[in-house]
């Protein structure tokens, strides 16, 4: 993994052994991403990336294993997709007047035989400490496919005291505590609340890092849903905060309903997300 940091940024650490996601991301000495503290799902890839700050799952199926439509022998694509453990070749890794910015590229083989590229750039801004995310997926397949994609941002929930609360427009009321739902964990999905193309929430006061709030935004174009999971049956104790192309139902009824994101040969989609530690 490689450090990544400029100014007022937390340091975090970039796996280019898997997408170039986060792994670590340190604040003040504290890693807040979850580590071990985290379910086995019987997936080496997904608890490799699960245990770091943030994985994208995706691009040919996100969430828990469907099975490959029209495979004889039953194969299903793979929880929650097929991104996770690709080698990422980073192409740009520069730090200017200040701020940072890397760059990478990643071929991905899909479950059902076919291929995507992932264009990745990170940046952040030096003066606001703010880190931020631009993807482009293209289909590279000789045949038009649908594409999902998720970001799981993982975070390390033993950090929290009750004061600890979510905050965002997408949420019923503007806001609660971070033990939602029933225990020892809930998950919810709702569309997300957009203010100039763009979605936010928080995530704070944390105490434990000198009462410091994580604040998070991403692009509604195609991200137009908010995901929200914790589960605190042990050992994990983790929350996860999961902006996502698709509702939270099987693959079949979005299928179904007509909700399939799909690309021809050689066609594009991007995706955007930030956020900052301050």
């Amino acid at each position: 993994m490689k450090e990544f940091k400029a100014g007022k940024s937390p340091s975090i650490f970039l796996d280019d052994t898997s997408m170039l996601d986060i792994g670590p991301c340190i604040v003040d000495g504290v890693n807040i991403a979850p580590e071990r503290a985290i379910p086995d799902d019987g997936d080496p890839r997904i608890d490799h990336s699960l245990e770091g700050f943030l994985f994208t799952c995706g691009p040919d199926h996100i969430r828990h294993p469907q099975p490959i439509a029209g495979d004889a022998s039953g194969r299903k694509y793979p929880l929650h997709g097929s991104f996770s453990s690709h080698t990422a070749e980073i192409t740009r890794w520069s730090l200017t007047d200040g701020n940072a910015e890397a760059a990478a590229r990643v071929p991905v083989g899909l479950a059902d035989g076919g291929t995507a590229l992932l264009e990745r750039i990170w940046r952040i801004d030096g003066a606001t400490g703010e880190v931020s995310l631009e993807d482009r997926v293209t289909n590279t397949s000789d045949h038009t496919r649908p594409t999902f994609l998720m970001y799981h941002m993982n975070v390390a929930a033993k950090l929290f005291d009750d004061a600890v609360r979510l905050e965002s427009a997408s949420f019923e009321g503007g806001g609660f505590g971070w033990r939602f739902g029933e225990e020892p964990g809930s998950v919810f999905c709702v569309p997300a609340q957009a203010e100039n193309g763009w979605s936010s929430l928080t995530l704070g006061p944390i105490a434990s890092i000198g009462g410091r709030t994580l604040k998070v935004s991403f692009r509604t174009d195609t991200l137009p849903y908010l995901q929200m999971w914790r589960n605190q049956k042990s050992p994990a104790n983790v929350l996860g905060i999961e902006p996502v192309s698709h509702r939270w139902v099987d693959r079949a009824e979005l299928e179904r309903e007509g909700e399939f994101n799909m690309l021809r040969p050689g066609e594009s989609r991007t995706y955007g997300l930030r956020f900052s530690i301050l």
